[in-house]
């Protein structure tokens, strides 16, 4: 999800030559909070998902399987499409796009909340994944051109919001769908998402030429040469960051959509958990927590790759997941357990979307950085072509043991790879060897 980076020079528009005053520091964060504010507008799309599976099901009796199918669809309509959303956005401004994606998405929940059939299901999953995409190209992206010198942060702190707003609405969402239905669920929270976004393009602006200081951050390392997506397509940097982005974000996404019937079967969705005086059912208490901690993770490592290193930031961040999905195949069967380790494995999982736009960008440069990282992002909707076999896998081997066993390999891998074989790759590149 972390998105668009702006591959102008000086990250402001090009407006013919004119030549701005240098925008307020309060203006900046004004326009930082909009964007912030516009990314938590769409995070339910995502993450709140898996709360509505289970009551389709019984209601329908699709099968899971193929319910999650449309979590897919949206997730390839996110992301394969996510470089165009920037192209669009990087044209026409944040507000005239989010404007649109208000519509989309405030119209993809509508959609799911009178879908009696399957393709209606599909449709709309399409419809609000484009309408993220939007989003997040247009909030990531002017947070990066807005924030020239901080840019980890302020990417960071827009990417994290995708999770932590999702936090707050977890139980507002299980009551609804509780005490309404999870069609009347859909139904209004998707009016008041969309309404919001239609809001807040009014206000939403990208910065001009001369409105934001000049980059001058030297910490991280910098491409010798710029490469252009079609030139970058045939390194073999490119999809080796590609294998690695698939390998762990597959992990990522079985969790995040497949919380809620992991709980179910494992018999904890409604065990009472006690954490720091607070009492929730396991199921609420794992998915509030985990998505506070997959929003706290993005600024957090992106800070921390800032001061230590992508890859070595990276592969701290891979083997800590891959030790947490290990502890959960054996110890996730206790409701505190399972809260706590859940919250361990999406803490160690959402810092991708704050660290490969940046190690993008260090090994292939700015200029083309937009397309660039599209390229990288659409991992994510290979990944996420993964997502439906964690149910296939579970139903052949009677649980989910050897789901979490797939997952883990595919953590501890990635993390081999990420520092003993891209690493290297990127230190010969960015010196010019």
């Amino acid at each position: 999800m972390a998105a668009v980076i702006n591959a102008v020079e000086d990250d402001t528009l090009d407006q013919g030559g004119v030549t701005y005053p240098l925008a307020t520091r309060r203006y900046r964060w004004f326009q930082l909070i909009v964007g912030i504010a516009a990314i938590t507008m769409v995070a339910n799309l995502q993450y709140g998902w898996t709360l509505f599976v289970l009551p389709m099901d019984q209601k329908y009796h699709w099968g899971r399987p193929a319910i999650q199918l449309a979590f897919t669809i949206f997730i390839l309509a996110e992301s394969w499409l996510l470089p165009v959303c920037g192209w669009l956005v990087d044209r026409r401004g944040p507000a005239q796009l989010t404007f649109v994606a208000g519509l989309m998405t405030g119209g993809s929940w509508v959609l799911n909340s009178i879908a009696s059939e399957l393709w209606i299901l599909y449709v709309s999953s399409a419809i609000g994944g484009l309408g993220v995409g939007i989003v997040v190209a247009a909030a990531i992206g002017n947070a990066l051109k807005w924030f020239p010198n901080n840019r980890g942060l302020a990417a960071g702190l827009t990417s994290g919001a995708f999770g932590v707003a999702s936090a707050l609405t977890i139980i507002p969402l299980q009551t609804m769908i509780g005490n309404s239905g999870y069609q009347n669920t859909f139904l209004w929270f998707g009016l008041a998402q969309g309404t919001g976004l239609l809001v807040l393009s009014l206000v939403f602006r990208a910065p001009q030429r001369g409105q934001v200081e000049k980059a001058t951050n030297t910490v991280v390392s910098h491409a010798k040469v710029e490469r252009a997506p079609q030139e970058v397509v045939r390194t073999g940097m490119f999809w080796v960051m590609y294998a690695v982005f698939v390998l762990v974000c597959t992990g990522g996404l079985m969790a995040t959509a497949q919380l809620a019937p992991i709980a179910h079967d494992l018999g904890l969705e409604k065990s009472p958990v006690t954490l720091l005086w607070v009492t929730l059912p396991a199921l609420t208490f794992a998915l509030s927590l985990d998505r506070m901690l997959n929003g706290v993770t993005r600024p957090f490592f992106g800070w921390v790759s800032d001061k230590f290193g992508r890859e070595n930031t990276m592969f701290f961040a891979f083997l800590l997941e891959g030790v947490g999905i290990f502890a959960l195949s054996h110890f996730g069967t206790n409701p505190v357990a399972f809260v706590l380790l859940t919250g361990l494995v999406f803490f160690a999982w959402g810092e991708i979307f704050s660290l490969f736009p940046a190690l993008t960008t260090d090994v292939f440069g700015a200029k083309n950085a937009a397309g660039n990282y599209g390229l990288i992002f659409t991992a994510k909707g290979v990944a996420s072509l993964l997502v439906p076999l964690g149910n296939v896998v579970a139903e052949y081997s009677g649980g989910w043991h050897t789901v979490f066993w797939l997952s883990c390999a595919m953590d501890v891998a990635a993390a081999f790879i990420i520092l003993f074989v891209m690493k290297p790759m990127r230190i010969r590149a960015t010196s010019g060897a």
